[in-house]
């Protein structure tokens, strides 16, 4: 009897722990299938919101887009995600000249996504909000910094390298370092022949060489300007000169004129002549 009732025993364990495994096989698989599904839900509410970003921005109702994309970013169920989305928001506020919020979207995808290669190129973008605003040095170092970490891999890649030349020479132009500036449209123009910006680049260097041109005329001018005035000036000094010399002579003989010595001499050279006039009628007599 004790033989049969641990084999009983044990065949009642042994069926309450199939039963166990198969409740808590049954939960785990419940609890992966409601995640997936939340999860896909997700994605899929990312992708929708995302998707309606990029077609308001493509019709450039770029603050409806701003919005679409900053609520994707909320969503975001990867850190790739949200990196794309902010990203497309700042794209978003860049476009409608939103330059504050801009910079603030850039520092937060700077110190959440320091590796992203979104990151990278918002070197280009916050080079473009420092030359917008005036700060043209800043934005030379940033256009600088943004053609360091980056090379010729594709048509895309070159066209914005080329961009982001033509705007070092644009920054140059607007500091009024105009060979310094030119030297940059040409690199465009050279090594990147298919880039939209050699139209540009080449009207720059014929601006360039107009005023360099003006730049000439004014100086010679300039020139022969203060040459005149120099002559001039030499003319009307020495007219000065004269005219002081002779008030300084009428004077010094008005002076004389007035003195008691110069009336006796003339007075005896009036008598003098007046003797030699007698004494001459008598001899002709």
């Amino acid at each position: 009897m004790a033989f049969l009732k641990n084999i009983y025993y044990n065949s009642y364990m042994r069926r309450n722990r199939c039963i166990f495994w198969l409740i808590f096989s049954g939960f785990l698989l419940f609890l992966t299938g409601t995640l997936y599904a939340q999860n896909n839900g997700e994605i899929s509410q990312f992708e929708r919101r995302f998707q309606n970003g990029a077609q308001l921005y493509n019709i450039s109702r770029f603050q409806e887009s701003a919005m679409e994309f900053r609520r994707a970013q909320e969503i975001a169920p990867t850190q790739n995600d949200w990196a794309k989305a902010i990203y497309w928001v700042i794209l978003s506020e860049l476009a409608y000249s939103d330059f504050g919020s801009a910079l603030k979207d850039m520092d937060e995808l700077q110190n959440r996504a320091p590796s992203s290669t979104y990151t990278r190129d918002m070197l280009y973008h916050r080079a473009r909000v420092y030359y917008n605003q005036g700060f043209y040095e800043e934005a030379l170092d940033f256009f600088n910094q943004y053609n360091n970490a980056t090379y010729d891999s594709d048509r895309e890649s070159e066209d914005r390298r080329a961009a982001s030349f033509f705007w070092m020479g644009e920054c140059l132009f607007s500091m009024g370092q105009l060979s310094e500036a030119e030297k940059f449209y040409a690199w465009v123009i050279g090594r990147y022949p298919q880039s939209p910006k050699v139209e540009a680049a080449s009207y720059r260097i014929d601006l360039i060489k107009q005023k360099k041109i003006e730049a000439e005329l004014l100086a010679l001018l300039q020139w022969s300007h203060e040459e005149s005035l120099r002559t001039s000036e030499e003319f009307q000094r020495t007219i000065r000169t004269y005219e002081h010399n002779l008030n300084m002579s009428q004077r010094r003989i008005a002076e004389l004129l007035n003195s008691s010595n110069i009336n006796e001499i003339l007075n005896q050279e009036d008598l003098s002549n007046t003797a030699d006039s007698i004494n001459s009628v008598d001899y002709i007599q």
